[in-house]
């Protein structure tokens, strides 16, 4: 296994499911959201039309990536201005020859960008017009410009620069705590269009994640190789067939305390799918090659082979999330984001051909997120946390081989960034889930539901993406 491939560490799991748990008892005291959220599943489902498919796959970089690092500047002007920032990180220019982007529309005054040399799997994909690059997209509560940031006197998501907080932030519109996430909610809208009901609506590959969690939707979690089983039940228990019948007695009878009763409802869902998904795996033989010693590839393959399953899994719309950690490079960033580039670029370019194989393509939308960018100065030999960041999309719908959003200037508290090459964000959060969402058939009204921030902004939708 690649040295570069962490995953999230087991405390935040374990922080975000004591937080979700915790939530359960506060029910009955349900936010506006939860109740406007509850009453639209049915009514959306009627936005799937029968033997329609739909998936949105989350890619989530955690840590915070590099963003100068992974889409860097090109042409000799903004070149020389990247390296002088950060002289001893910069990549080679002539080592980036390979990896430039040609846009359909070209950037305005000559301006170029590359991918990182180790993405140059995804070349083919942006040439072929699948992939699109988000320029400046973070966190945000509504647009802000530099001087209403310095005059502090508009609102700002909570606790930037906090992984926990922005990671939250991103996948929720909300700070940790959140109860609930985007592609969660977006989940309980179309619970009603899959036969499945909320069990396979929401997949997560890597842990627990808030993006997932609905209101009514539950993130069922998965390993790459399929569902995790409860081996007492199917077979003896410390060696007692007794003990086993007991211990099924025991998932089968139901209970009057709250949390007794919760936890025997999640043990016979568990059971219930992992027969439904062990036998969909089963019947599953994907022809595409996937990188191997690659933990985001092998997760991305687990989705490709539910995509393939979705008819046995009588499922509609799908929403998905996977995850690599090893991005908060403070130090030895010129030795470490290589392979992690090499690591995402390759299993992404994997997953599309996958799609392309499958037929579905253009039904299938992935795209990347983070927690933050970081500083375009040099850390001695990383860089710090950051705010806005370079992201992709990529997907058959995309409105590919283009760039959205306008370059941000290079510089060190200049007119696009908050001090040390922090990005202000030009796009938010928001706006990518609502152009998501349209593709996906959340409703104009739903999707202020969905996002509560949406309402600040008039451009909702980036447009990149295919209405069909």
């Amino acid at each position: 296994m690649s040295p570069f491939i962490q995953t999230p560490d087991n405390n935040q799991s374990r922080r975000s499911f004591l937080k979700t748990t915790a939530a359960l008892s506060l029910a009955r005291s349900a936010a506006p959201l939860a109740l406007s959220l509850a009453g639209m599943g049915e009514a959306a489902a009627l936005s799937a039309p029968p033997g329609d498919y739909k998936a949105l796959v989350c890619v989530f970089l955690y840590g915070g990536n590099d963003y100068a690092n992974t889409l860097i500047p090109y042409d000799p002007s903004s070149y020389n201005l990247y390296q002088g920032f950060r002289a001893n990180l910069a990549v080679s220019r002539v080592f980036l020859d390979p990896t430039v982007l040609n846009p359909v529309t070209p950037l305005p005054n000559g301006q170029q960008y590359a991918l990182a040399p180790e993405m140059a799997a995804l070349i083919p994909r942006f040439n072929a017009g699948a992939l699109s690059v988000l320029l400046n997209i973070g966190s945000l509560v509504q647009p802000i410009t530099k001087a209403q940031y310095t005059g502090g006197n508009v609102p700002l998501p909570p606790k930037l620069f906090s992984h926990n907080d922005q990671q939250s932030y991103w996948q929720s519109s909300s700070p940790e705590g959140a109860s609930s996430g985007w592609g969660g909610r977006m989940g309980d809208l179309f619970q009603a269009s899959n036969a499945s009901g909320s069990a396979f609506t929401c997949i997560g590959l890597n842990g627990n994640a808030i993006y997932l969690s609905g209101q009514t939707a539950f993130q069922y979690q998965l390993t790459t190789t399929g569902a995790v089983a409860l081996n007492a039940v199917n077979s003896p228990l410390f060696g007692s067939s007794s003990a086993s019948a007991a211990l099924k007695t025991m998932l089968n009878t139901p209970r009057t305390h709250l949390l007794e009763n919760e936890y025997l409802n999640v043990s016979q869902r568990s059971l219930s799918a992992y027969s439904s998904i062990s036998q969909a795996f089963g019947k599953v033989a994907l022809t595409t090659t996937f990188p191997l010693a690659n933990s985001l590839g092998d997760q991305l393959q687990a989705v490709a082979k539910l995509i393939a399953a979705r008819s046995s899994l009588s499922v509609k719309r799908q929403v998905f999330f996977v995850s690599l950690g090893g991005f908060d490079n403070h130090t030895l960033l010129a030795k470490v984001h290589p392979g992690l580039m090499q690591t995402v670029g390759d299993a992404l370019s994997a997953f599309y051909q996958a799609t392309v194989d499958l037929g579905v393509a253009k039904q299938v939308t992935a795209f990347t997120a983070s927690d933050f960018g970081r500083t375009l100065l040099s850390n001695s030999d990383g860089s710090d946390h950051g705010w806005g960041s370079m992201h992709f999309m990529l997907g058959g719908a995309v409105k590919g081989q283009s760039f959205v959003g306008t370059p941000p200037v290079l510089g060190n508290n200049g007119p696009d960034d908050v001090g040390q090459g922090r990005l202000l964000p030009q796009l938010s959060v928001d706006q990518l889930a609502a152009t998501l969402g349209n593709w996906f058939g959340v409703s104009a009204q739903d999707q202020l539901t969905v996002l509560p921030n949406l309402k600040n902004y008039t451009l909702k939708d980036l447009g990149n993406l295919s209405a069909a």
